[in-house]
């Protein structure tokens, strides 16, 4: 099926990957569609206001705002994909984020790309669905997030592996190349997590799937909301914690593209321009500036997108734990 009836499909119905409708009202992976704990106005104010799906939709729209080093922002796009194309997106996927503790993770993921691409020319948000598709899901569990992301990888099964590999393709992401093992190109896996531990030493994203996102809560979540009790103002928290996430870990993305040396090298640099801002904030402006040229100077080759979307599922974790709430400054 071409992808402009797909999304057609998906307005008129959510769809399984077999091309039937999904039925919403039945338990899927242990779920079924409740008032979730961690979405009550008491634990989370945004709650009061937004939904789960508008939450993601947020999540993703304080990422790309924020001036982040190499990446789409408001003040900068690339040749072949703006910021706009970014903003669509993250309203594109709030409906597919709202349902998910209703249907199977793979089906999150496969109607979330389904919707992105009937808004944005280009893959904009494959990493920030498939790491914000089982958070969406996982707050309807009865434990803590991280308890809930854990049971959605624990149920993982053939279906899902189905559909996102359906929505990868549909996606086209940037410097996939081909893989010895478990290649898109190839028949999908028995189990998704079988594809993901193949990937996973190449991939971040996919990493995240053989951790439990652990990357997430130990590493990019807390250091958001240790920047947001310092007081800081969150387009700066967001720049620090993306210098930090990138220094720490060399983006998968730019390896794709460039390789391993160069990732890397964008980690080092990384890593001296957070140095900067122990001494002198005017300064470390100049070096975050510099960076970003330099970054871009390739033809947006050396775009951290794998950090940018670990920075997204870290805001989202905020937005549904509660320690990052509107009004933002």
């Amino acid at each position: 099926m071409e992808a402009a009836e797909e999304c057609q499909d998906f307005l008129r119905g959510a769809r399984n990957c077999d091309g039937n409708l999904s039925d919403h009202s039945k338990p899927v992976n242990g779920y079924q569609k409740k008032t979730p704990k961690l979405m009550s106005s008491d634990s989370n104010p945004a709650a009061a206001v937004m939904n789960i799906g508008q939450q993601a939709t947020l999540a993703c729209l304080l990422e790309v705002m924020a001036p982040k080093p190499g990446n789409v922002h408001r003040g900068a796009d690339f040749a072949d994909l703006t910021f706009h194309d970014f903003a669509a997106s993250a309203v594109a996927i709030a409906p597919a984020m709202e349902n998910a503790g209703g249907r199977a993770l793979g089906q999150t993921i496969l109607q979330a790309i389904i919707a992105t691409r009937a808004v944005a020319p280009t893959n904009t948000n494959l990493g920030i669905v498939l790491l914000l598709a089982p958070l969406a899901a996982a707050v309807l569990g009865d434990g803590s997030l991280r308890e809930g992301v854990a049971a959605q990888f624990n149920s993982l099964d053939a279906d899902d592996a189905r559909c996102v590999y359906e929505a990868i393709r549909l996606a086209q992401p940037g410097g996939m190349g081909r893989a010895e093992q478990m290649d898109l190109a190839d028949a999908p896996p028995a189990n998704l997590l079988t594809a993901m531990q193949s990937a996973a030493g190449r991939d971040a994203i996919a990493r995240q799937y053989t951790n439990g996102l652990a990357d997430i809560f130990d590493f990019v979540a807390p250091r958001l909301q240790a920047e947001n009790t310092a007081g800081h103002r969150l387009s700066e928290a967001i720049v620090s914690v993306h210098l930090q996430t990138l220094s720490e870990f060399p983006d998968t993305l730019i390896a794709r593209k460039c390789g391993s040396a160069a990732a890397a090298d964008v980690s080092v640099r990384a890593a001296a321009v957070l140095d900067v801002r122990k001494t002198d904030d005017q300064a470390y402006w100049a070096a975050v500036a510099d960076f970003d040229f330099w970054l871009r100077s390739d033809g947006h080759r050396r775009n951290p997108g794998a950090t940018a979307d670990m920075i997204c599922a870290g805001l989202f974790v905020g937005l549904l734990e509660g320690w990052l709430a509107p009004p933002f400054r």
